[in-house]
């Protein structure tokens, strides 16, 4: 079954869904360099702690430094922005995200319960200036309040900047595909942050092996989707970042952290409600459509990660290093 692409081809196709980006870039001096920055994915435009949205996560290879997707799994949901940077700014943009969730929210804390905010990460120390911790509360703000419903702005811009993958310059890549079931049409997309891989490792490419001594690097997925799917789905849906990520040619490097996230825009789940038993829709399991959107996640996902590396541009980051746009490849994607 062949996939058509959405409107703009990026996660913001599944209706609601918003993303914002921060890009800090500075050079300091002939050694140090800020190169780094904040993205944000909004699940809806609303108040994401009183309307929460099914999720799930899955962790591929765990060499990572998130925050909250415990919790993601043992309840089934999101409740905050899925926040993106690097690695040493998982702090600070938890602590930004918190201010803005808590702004928007006075019972958290207080009348009601506490909060937990998703914030993923990917290691750009080979070009930002890392040990400086750029990354401040305010940027994290900023990622949340600039996210719209357009399309998504690609390459090395926001958690993206500073960031490589196979061995060219990487970052922020989106996709998204239609599935058609009956008269109903699901939309899934996805949005990347990519940090991995060898160019020798490329199976889209037949480049040099021309070796940066970059580290293995990491990647962040995130699956939205307005296909009825409850967590347990959603976990299965976010598995096929795998089959996804496979296809570019990593095999989930020692030290890469490959981590997905996947949540439902179809229906939300209210903070309170006076009634103790809930009923929903999802989408049956053995059905065609499923299949269809099994298949909807790993061609995003692969497709993101391409696209991350079409629409980056050449950059200069700390010590002089550069790194530079990949050449041109063919997809048939």
């Amino acid at each position: 079954m062949k996939l058509s692409k959405g409107r703009f081809n990026s996660i913001t196709d599944v209706s609601g869904v918003k993303v914002g980006h921060t890009t800090l870039y500075k050079k300091l001096n002939e050694t140090d360099v800020i190169c780094t920055g904040v993205t944000a994915i909004l699940p809806h435009g609303g108040n994401l702690f009183q309307e929460k949205v099914p999720a799930a996560s899955h962790v591929i290879n765990g060499f990572g430094k998130t925050c909250g997707l415990i919790q993601v799994d043992e309840l089934g949901v999101i409740e905050s922005p899925i926040m993106l940077t690097n690695t040493f700014g998982v702090a600070a943009v938890l602590q930004g995200t918190l201010t803005y969730m808590l702004d928007q929210n006075e019972d958290i804390g207080d009348t009601t319960s506490s909060l937990n905010i998703v914030v993923g990460e990917c290691n750009d120390s080979h070009l930002n200036s890392i040990r400086i911790q750029a990354v401040q509360p305010e940027h994290a703000l900023q990622a949340i309040e600039q996210a719209t419903t357009s399309p998504v702005e690609q390459g090395a811009v926001g958690a993206g900047k500073g960031m490589v993958c196979f061995g060219y310059k990487g970052g922020i890549g989106s996709s998204s595909r239609i599935i058609t079931s009956g008269e109903a049409n699901y939309t899934v997309g996805c949005l990347v942050l990519s940090n991995f891989g060898k160019r020798k490792d490329a199976r889209f490419a037949n480049w040099d092996e021309q070796d940066q001594s970059t580290p293995d690097g990491s990647i962040m997925m995130v699956i939205a989707t307005d296909a009825p799917l409850y967590d347990r789905q959603l976990k299965r849906l976010a598995k096929r970042c795998a089959a996804g990520l496979g296809r570019t040619g990593s095999y989930m490097a020692n030290g890469s952290g490959d981590i997905a996230i996947a949540f439902s825009t179809a229906q939300t789940i209210p903070h309170t409600a006076k009634k103790q038993v809930d009923t929903f829709t999802y989408v049956r399991d053995d059905g065609e459509l499923m299949g269809g959107i099994f298949q909807a996640g790993a061609e995003v996902t692969e497709e993101a990660i391409l696209n991350s590396l079409i629409f980056a541009e050449t950059t200069v980051g700390r010590k002089g290093r550069i790194v530079e746009k990949a050449p041109r490849f063919t997809t048939n994607k």
